[in-house]
């Protein structure tokens, strides 16, 4: 019997809490090392276990698994959380990718300087450019493509819960999102990833903002 998925990444969200949230609503138990020093990093690159020298990065399977979406592809079809043919999967995957978009603009607010230009950007867009799409997609439907939960659901379900964080009451314009947004909490794998004590990130703090800095550009950028 093959292991547990081994996650290599920082003591956050970052690029890597959409797969563990993958894996978490595929049911899927996983372990972490959690990267706080720069020795750790050397390590990984001196074993060549990083294609392309970044994280995040999966041990799965007996691979060592790099690139966000493509680690996400790879976990959904396993789990069969990406459709039943190339037209349900290539919709599911432009979807997934419209709520990753969203979500990679909040992901980098604690490296910047300027949030408030920032959060104004983020909120014009998912109001104007996002949200419209997912409530239309989500008009009559219970889950965005097939009918069925596929990868979509749960990134679409990720990035609801991002934009909240930052815009209270964001969803209010968006009635078909938010009743999706609920019954995505009634799925008893998501119900359980929500509650304290599971393997979800918080929010980053000042502290995971240094550990990244700190491993990745030890000498400063």
């Amino acid at each position: 019997m093959a292991g547990k998925p081994v996650l290599y990444y920082f003591n956050g969200r970052g690029r890597m809490e959409a797969i563990r949230w993958l894996l978490a609503v595929a049911e899927v138990e996983f372990d972490e090392v959690l990267l706080t020093t720069r020795e750790q990093y050397d390590k990984l690159l001196s074993d060549g276990a990083l294609m392309f020298q970044q994280v995040p990065m999966v041990e799965i399977d007996g691979m060592q698994l790099i690139q966000t979406k493509a680690i996400l592809h790879y976990i959904a079809q396993k789990y069969n959380l990406h459709g039943k043919d190339p037209k349900e999967r290539v919709m599911i995957n432009m979807y997934a990718e419209g709520a990753m978009d969203v979500m990679e603009m909040i992901m980098v607010l604690p490296f910047i300087t300027d949030v408030k230009a920032k959060l104004d950007n983020i909120q014009t867009k998912a109001k104007e450019r996002y949200l419209p799409v997912y409530e239309k997609a989500l008009s009559g439907h219970i889950y965005l493509v097939g009918g069925e939960l596929s990868l979509a659901d749960v990134q679409l379900f990720e990035c609801t819960l991002m934009l909240e964080e930052k815009f209270t009451g964001i969803l209010a314009e968006f009635p078909n999102v938010k009743s999706f947004q609920g019954r995505m909490t009634q799925i008893p794998a998501v119900s359980r990833f929500l509650q304290p004590g599971s393997k979800r990130k918080p929010q980053p703090d000042d502290v995971y903002v240094k550990t990244v800095m700190g491993v990745l550009y030890p000498k400063g950028l």
